[in-house]
């Protein structure tokens, strides 16, 4: 209450009336260290509820991590450790970012997977519950959490999945901003999950309209002995209980109580009316105390089973030393296809065989399509599917590699975004481009934190045909390459695919989005003929082709052709058109804008000269994102309107992407 007061503004409501359920999963129930917040053997806590991050913040205080209440009296102020939602590497202690409610439940349930395919590749035979790679997840979720459709996504997919080390406690204080949950919805929310397969458990309010204490104690016993299903607690609860005048009332959700409410909560719990941020030496030093007790005991078990694990097992500890390190093995770069000129690749197909050329390099790398694995291609093993020890289904394996993600997109992403907080896997899914709509808050939520996520977009632009304007993509390249710490690849050909995914393998950077085709495209050749080696592709951007010109070849082109994807053998083919008319036309293929903009200004002025101001953008996406590239004089090539039902060609063809279209802009040009 203090900090909210202080910081004049927050959600004091739901964080006072949780503190006693936060600090009783945190005292007896959490297995972890307040000593080293990143022991990996730690278990997972995740408040979904991000709004109220004094219920996070205040038992990290009190168990001990590196918090302190003047970061407390800092709570939503700029640089402090105390922001408004929490943030995953910015305060210890915070397993992933939340806020945007629903994320936490969908992002626990992907840690709740990794956990499980983890200890199957790294110590499969171990007995259940004694392995150092076993923990738990525990959540803490809201009304508004279990309302967003993302909760349903995750909440079916870890039923059918029995993740039985997932445990969420739901505060059902049937409150939102606008009144009464009742204003929206009167569903049985413990029925629903029961239907899902989940162990259910209700705790009602005790008798005073607090929470029961006693009673959350029991289902959180109950909750971890259950391991063959994932664990529920549906808990009662007022919010803004004790303070008078504002228990059980949606004003209390968002803002500050008020001075003189705050002085006569104090007043009913028998605390000191008039101090501020009162922490007496004695009740922190009993709750650190106990909790770095624990840790430590717990730590110190986990360190010498993980000893003797590595001693028993050192090819598996030697492999595990090599993931922690982000690095791929020695030999990973000659692992990488190398795609010959021959028959037209489509690039998602393209990208599918190199991606099981890295994984089997890369046994980290796992994931799956949203029910799209044949068109994604990103099924990299067939007889391996993650899929829990009850399934009879053929390849079914508890630690499976392929993940059938259904058709969840929206929950696929924040999983993702689960497992690669594990900091032991990376993950992969897929769908077409036009989906990732549904994937963009999740999608976001990694670009934030910077996770290793890796997005298989395909069926990337009108070139997909006839399916029409609602499955071809034509605003979500601009859209996509807008967020921050994103990056979008759209390889040209099969071999920029194999060069571009292996850049980002070799290192644990951001989430990538790669956007693929669907129609087959050429497999340009390296060299000969004013082509250049694909290997500049890694750059983000580079020059693809350029007409031979002898000694000419040291002087500016005349004009410059920037393209993407599918569209860069269409530059190249009106580049060898213009070069007919002695023309000297520059291909430049840009696979990434990120990348390419990161480059030093001397080399993205060796691509694209500033001298040279007639260039042509060529991509079957809007324009919108270009234009300072293509600069006064430039001209674009784009499609700003959404396509139509008609094959690849006539689309291409209504929309002026064709070799001689581009031809003519540039021709007008010089």
């Amino acid at each position: 209450m203090d900090a909210v007061e202080e910081a004049g503004h927050g959600h004091p409501g739901t964080a006072v009336s949780l503190a006693p359920a936060a600090h009783l999963v945190f005292q007896r129930f959490l297995r972890h260290d307040p000593a080293d917040p990143a022991w990996p053997g730690r278990d997972r806590f995740v408040l979904s509820c991000g709004h109220s991050s004094l219920t996070l913040y205040i038992q990290l205080l009190l168990t001990g991590y590196p918090l302190t209440l003047d970061d407390l009296r800092d709570y939503r102020k700029k640089g402090s450790l105390t922001p408004a939602h929490p943030e995953w590497g910015h305060t210890p202690g915070v397993e992933t970012t939340t806020g945007p409610l629903g994320q936490g439940i969908a992002t626990a349930v992907g840690m709740a997977m990794a956990a499980r395919r983890e200890r199957g590749l790294l110590d499969p035979d171990a007995p259940e519950g004694t392995s150092p790679f076993d923990h738990r997840v525990f959540v803490l979720c809201s009304d508004g959490d279990i309302q967003e459709g993302i909760s349903a996504e995750a909440a079916s997919f870890a039923g059918h999945q029995k993740l039985g080390n997932l445990v969420v406690i739901h505060d059902d204080n049937r409150i939102s901003i606008e009144g009464s949950t009742e204003l929206a919805t009167s569903e049985d929310v413990g029925g629903r999950y029961a239907a899902q397969g989940w162990h259910v458990q209700r705790v009602e309010l005790a008798a005073d309209g607090d929470v029961d204490v006693a009673g959350l104690s029991e289902a959180l016993e109950a909750a971890t002995g259950e391991t063959s299903r994932p664990s529920i607690i549906v808990m009662r609860s007022t919010i803004a209980w004790p303070v008078p005048g504002a228990k059980n009332t949606a004003a209390s959700h968002g803002s500050a109580l008020g001075a003189e409410a705050v002085r006569r909560a104090k007043a009913v719990l028998g605390a000191d009316t008039d101090a501020t941020f009162a922490l007496p030496a004695d009740v922190y030093e009993a709750t650190t105390r106990t909790a770095r007790s624990r840790g430590a005991t717990a730590r110190g078990a986990w360190e010498r089973a993980l000893t003797g694990w590595a001693r028993a097992h050192p090819d598996r500890s030697a492999l595990l030393t090599r993931i922690r390190s982000g690095r791929p093995p020695a030999d990973f770069p000659d692992a990488r296809p190398v795609f010959r000129p021959g028959p037209p690749v489509a690039t998602r197909k393209a990208f599918g065989q190199a991606l099981r050329a890295a994984a089997l390099q890369l046994p980290e790398l796992w994931g799956g399509s949203a029910d799209l694995g044949d068109s994604n291609h990103t099924t990299v093993e067939p007889a391996s599917s993650f899929l829990p020890a009850s399934s009879t289904l053929p390849g079914a394996d508890p630690a499976g590699r392929t993940i059938h993600w259904g058709i969840r997109e929206h929950f696929m992403a924040a999983a993702m975004n689960g497992i690669a907080l594990s900091g032991l896997s990376r993950p992969y899914g897929g769908t077409f481009l036009v989906f990732s709509d549904y994937m963009r808050p999740a999608v976001r939520l990694a670009a934030l934190m910077g996770l290793p996520t890796l997005y298989v977009w395909t069926h990337d632009s009108i070139g997909l045909g006839e399916d029409g304007p609602t499955h071809q993509p034509v605003e979500h390249l601009a859209s996509l390459r807008a967020m921050p710490g994103l990056d979008v690849v759209r390889p040209a050909d099969a071999n920029e695919t194999a060069v571009t995914l292996w850049r980002v393998l070799s290192n644990r950077g951001g989430p990538v989005g790669f956007s693929l085709s669907r129609q087959d495209l050429p497999v340009l050749p390296e060299e000969g003929d004013g082509l250049r080696p694909t290997e500049g592709a890694a750059l983000g951007g580079y020059i693809r082709y350029e007409m031979p010109a002898g000694e000419e070849e040291r002087s500016a082109p005349d004009v410059i052709l920037i393209a993407t994807g599918s569209e860069v053998w269409v530059a190249i083919e009106a580049a060898r058109a213009l070069a007919a008319e002695s023309i000297r036309a520059r291909v430049v293929s840009m696979p990434c804008r990120e990348w390419f903009d990161a480059q030093p200004a001397s080399y993205r002025e060796t691509v694209i000269p500033p001298s040279v101001r007639r260039r042509v953008v060529i991509e079957a996406g809007v324009s919108q994102g270009w234009h300072d590239l293509l600069g006064l004089e430039g001209r674009a090539i784009c499609v700003e309107n959404f396509g139509a039902s008609a094959s690849a060609r006539e689309l291409f063809e209504h929309f002026g992407i064709t070799r001689e279209a581009v031809a003519e802009v540039a021709r007008a040009l010089v």
